[in-house]
């Protein structure tokens, strides 16, 4: 049974994602919000999600848990599978089971970067690492144990909490002289912030949702390179580092990245009547919250 006021479970809560949810949860007073991580709620042990979802009702669960490291995906993809698939399907279960409505988080790696143009939520997959496979076998396990649930597809996360590529990026622009950043990559940037309100969107406007076809890609909008990204923190911090561009090819790293990941967001603009923020205007939103 559902209490007065609805519970909004949020796994892996010490991440971006969670802590850009938690920054902003007393904007929503309708909703109670439970924030966990895997030492309070470890999602790949079903026993633990049991006894946790019987002694608390929940309405709604949005799934940041996740494996995101993904050069060490490649030699830990045990560990890797176990927490972006094995404890996704675990979390679309219980949830089908209790009546619990879920959203989970996944990424734009399910691709193999061949696209020339964004990629819509029908657009072929094809991972081409163990981090990519892991989090495409999780949508897939989601879908098929929870038909219900929500899928959000996601690109180049930063904020101004964790590890990200803006807080390296500042670090290593005060650390250095010069730098050398891949230009041969393009993409979209995701404000953690932005996507968690996002999420909130859907949840308020849940009634909105199609009865199929529930997945959808969030990215801010704009297509730059990772080289277009770090100049353009430069730019806003005004900082003297040199900065050049380099093929992927010069880079070399355990895992292979897409070298086109831009998704098309036009079905969850249309679905939920939102606009998508320009990448710019975001990471001016971040520095200054980094800054001050």
């Amino acid at each position: 049974m559902k209490t007065d006021i609805p519970n909004i479970l949020i796994t892996g809560s010490n991440g971006q994602l969670g802590r850009e949810i938690r920054a902003i949860a007393s904007a929503y007073p309708q909703y109670n919000f439970l924030f966990t991580d895997r030492s309070t709620l470890p999602v790949e042990n079903n026993d633990a999600l049991v006894k946790y979802f019987s002694n608390n009702p929940i309405s709604f669960c949005i799934n940041c848990a996740a494996y995101t490291a993904v050069d060490k995906a490649e030699t830990e993809k045990e560990n890797a599978f176990l927490i972006n698939a094995t404890a996704a399907a675990n979390l679309a279960l219980i949830c089908k089971r209790t009546d619990t409505s879920f959203i989970h988080i996944s990424t734009d790696y399910v691709f193999d970067g061949t696209a020339r143009q964004p990629m819509n939520e029908n657009h072929p997959v094809n991972p081409i690492g163990v981090y990519g496979l892991s989090k495409l076998q999780g949508e897939e396990l989601v879908m098929k144990h929870n038909p219900d649930a929500v899928v959000v597809r996601t690109s180049w996360v930063y904020s101004s909490f964790g590890n990200n590529f803006v807080k390296t990026m500042l670090r290593l622009m005060n650390e250095r002289e010069s730098i050398n950043v891949v230009n041969d990559q393009n993409g979209s940037p995701t404000y953690a912030a932005d996507l968690a309100m996002v999420l909130m969107d859907i949840i308020t406007s849940w009634k909105k949702l199609p009865d199929t076809g529930r997945l959808f890609n969030y990215s801010n909008s704009g297509i730059i390179t990772w080289f277009d990204f770090a100049m353009e923190i430069k730019n806003i911090i005004k900082s003297k580092c040199s900065i050049n561009p380099i093929p992927t090819s010069q880079y070399p790293t355990p895992a292979q990245r897409p070298l086109y990941s831009v998704l098309d967001t036009t079905k969850i603009k249309e679905v939920f009547e939102i606009q998508i923020p320009f990448w710019k205007e975001s990471l001016i939103k971040c520095l200054n919250l980094l800054s001050s």
